[in-house]
């Protein structure tokens, strides 16, 4: 019997020994021993907006992680202690109201997981965090009660003291089967928990608002500049989960605006007199998850039918004797609060390098492209035009109904908004009009009274709720309309205008390079003219490090911008001379550098491309920091900027591991100190017993 237990005892500690070894192979590093402990979840935070009178989006509640378990959300879930809350997206904005009404319920909110799914869209009727009228208090008009986006709930413009993530489609079943093993095992003695790390500078030094956090460098305005890699307050370029370091989605920072001149301006001469016919559109968009920013419908559909119909122009002869000259800016940071645009006006009175050949008296009219991708009603492409009474517009609808004629065939048709409406729609527009109210300007858009994208600044508005042909459409109209009001001739024929055609594939990729990760921005129209950091497009607008330029250093412009200033300089310019191998002299001769990144050597091109920096007109760049200057009573704008600012964060971690019930491991302590004392009294007993017996022999 006894060398029965003997040789029992002996197998187990071999086969002990075997599965010892055989995990210690698996493991061989401390990385590899916290892989099998954690696991790292895939994901799109909301973070820490700040203003001047106070703060939006989410952060950690104090200075250290979150740790809570993970539950999912049912309208009648009664919260026992604080919980990583499992949300579907039809009861994100049903959850948040009752975050904002019930105290007791968000008190143990520790954390949120929203779950995605490719049938999302086909399930909710919409989905907007954004508000009503969006930024109404840059109105030009005193109805700031207008419902233009009557589904938005405004959920983003409010403050979260919970971290709140956006999980990609593989992390939501992952933790759909977390969150169903908690629930099936509500009484085991463990538990799966999530770790967030979202804790904010702002949170921690306790600035709360823009003026106290950029004086203590604890957030960075939002804006146009720069990409460097630097340690600047603690902000990292890079989120940091456990062992594994990947980068900011989308890219952290942004570029500025871009504008181009076609023809080139002579920047040699100062006889610049042409009026000028400025095409307008926007880069950035917004979204209640700073890294899922695509706003495919509002604005980049505006944007690509920008781009497209700029390449239509560049095929048309005789550019050279147009009566007026054609321009054409793309804004960014317009989302939150108009900071593109105002800051263009603001360059344009200042009349500095970054507008140099430009000149508002020379405006004669400004054409903003707004949403394009939902054009398509019942097989015809119907766009509206937004606009001001006054000659100048009344000339632009001339311009877009002979457009109108010429695209009749393909189904393409243009009206003018609702007189009922209160003015232009939420646009760059406005920011023209609050400067001079006589600014003669028109918005297309592909809606009338509200909006029709159901999914306006959010993260739903990608590639699925656009229409490649509406856009299209849009370009052909604009390129069209652009050359009417450019050549000043009311008698051009449609058969005339007929010749000018958007490029439909051309349209096709650059929805495919701006919206989708497969290509994304390694796509070949993308890699023909820049090195991208990125392959996922993000258009969030970003933040401003160092001091603007209007002539950056390219590694200092976020991917999107760069794209757009060689797209653009390279469909407006002329060859430079017989050589097309850039050199030091391009640039002194009115030329520039494009594709210089692609192989080292670019080609120099006449254009008149230039970046302008896009970044609140109460920030001074001034001895390394950024001030705040005092409101302006000459800049009735500006005494209305929020000022928005990003705060500072060291990482950004989402993580799911199992943890043991408190109670258990007393259990398990109390019984190991139980086993500890049996086992010394049964040492000692036996020690007695051993020694008698010898005694006795």
């Amino acid at each position: 019997m006894a060398m029965k237990i003997v040789s029992l005892f002996l197998l187990f500690i071999f086969q002990f020994r075997l599965s010892l070894s055989g995990q210690m192979s698996s493991m061989e590093s401390v990385p590899d021993l916290q892989k099998s402990m954690y696991m790292v979840v895939d994901g799109f935070p909301c973070v820490r907006l700040v203003n001047l009178s106070g703060e939006i989006g989410c952060s950690n509640p104090g200075r250290d992680k979150v740790v809570a378990p993970i539950i999912k959300y049912k309208n009648t879930t009664e919260l026992a202690q604080p919980s990583a809350i499992l949300l579907s997206m039809d009861d994100v904005q049903g959850f948040f109201s009752r975050i904002s009404n019930d105290s007791s319920f968000a008190r143990n909110v520790g954390g949120v997981l929203v779950e995605s799914g490719v049938e999302i869209q086909h399930k909710l009727k919409g989905f907007s965090p954004a508000q009503k009228f969006p930024q109404a208090e840059f109105s030009p008009y005193h109805n700031t009660t207008y419902e233009w986006n009557p589904i938005g709930s405004g959920i983003m413009w409010k403050s979260y003291n919970f971290p709140v993530f956006l999980l990609s489609e593989s992390s939501t079943s992952t933790l759909q089967e977390i969150a169903m093993k908690n629930e099936k095992t509500e009484r085991a003695y463990t538990t799966n928990v999530a770790e967030f790390d979202v804790v904010m500078q702002t949170t921690k030094v306790g600035t709360h608002d823009s003026e106290s956090c950029l004086k203590e460098e604890t957030c960075l305005p939002l804006g146009g500049y720069s990409r460097k890699k630097m340690s600047f307050a603690n902000r990292s370029d890079v989120y940091s989960y456990g062992d594994i370091t990947i980068l900011l989605r989308g890219g952290m920072l942004r570029g500025g605006s871009v504008w181009s001149a076609l023809p080139p301006i002579d920047r040699l001469s100062s006889n610049q007199s042409k009026p000028i016919i400025l095409a307008v559109a926007s880069m950035d968009a917004q979204s209640f998850f700073r890294d899922k920013s695509l706003g495919a419908d509002s604005p980049i559909s505006g944007m690509i039918s920008l781009l497209a119909a700029v390449d239509a122009l560049s095929h048309v002869d005789g550019l050279d004797d147009l009566n007026r000259q054609l321009v054409f800016l793309v804004f960014t940071g317009e989302a939150w609060g108009y900071l593109g645009s105002r800051r263009f006006l603001l360059e344009l009175d200042q009349q500095s390098d970054a507008v140099h050949g430009l000149k508002s008296t020379l405006m004669h009219l400004v054409m903003e492209i707004g949403s394009t991708g939902r054009g398509l009603n019942q097989g015809n492409k119907t766009f509206f035009a937004h606009t001001e009474v006054s000659s100048a517009s009344n000339e632009t609808l001339d311009a877009l109904k002979l457009a109108q004629e010429s695209l009749k065939s393909d189904g393409v048709t243009i009206s003018t908004a609702n007189s009922s409406n209160p003015g232009v729609p939420p646009s760059s527009m406005m920011a023209f009009l609050r400067k001079n109210s006589s600014t003669s300007g028109i918005v297309l858009e592909d809606f009338d009274t509200i909006f029709a994208n159901k999914f306006y600044h959010s993260h739903l508005d990608d590639s699925a709720n656009i229409n490649s042909s509406a856009i299209v459409a849009a370009a052909s109209l604009v390129a069209r309309t652009l050359y009417v009001l450019a050549s000043d001739n009311k008698n051009l024929t449609s058969s005339a205008l007929s010749a000018i055609n958007v490029n439909a594939s051309l349209v096709e990729e650059l929805i495919s390079c701006m919206l989708d990760c497969n290509p994304g921005l390694s796509c070949e129209l993308v890699k023909s003219y820049i090195s991208t950091t990125n392959t996922c497009p993000n258009h969030y607008v970003g933040v401003v490090l160092g001091e603007p330029s209007s002539t950056p250093h390219p590694n200092q412009v976020d991917d999107i911008s760069r794209f757009v200033w060689n797209f653009l300089a390279d469909r407006t310019s002329t060859p430079k001379g017989d050589t097309s191998v850039c050199s030091q002299d391009c640039g002194k001769k009115g030329g520039v550098c494009i594709r210089a990144e692609t192989d080292g050597k670019g080609v120099c091109v006449i254009s008149t491309t230039r970046y302008v920096p896009a970044y609140s007109t109460r920030l001074k760049f001034d001895s390394g920091t950024w001030q705040l200057l005092p409101p302006n009573s000459s800049d009735p704008m500006g005494m209305l900027d929020p000022v928005w600012t990003e705060s500072n964060w060291n990482t950004i971690g989402l993580r799911v591991y199992t943890v043991q019930d408190a109670a258990y491991d007393r259990l398990v302590l109390l019984g190991g100190i139980t086993v500890t004392v049996l086992a010394y009294l049964a040492i000692l007993l036996t020690r007695a017993y051993i020694t008698k017996a010898l005694k006795q022999d």
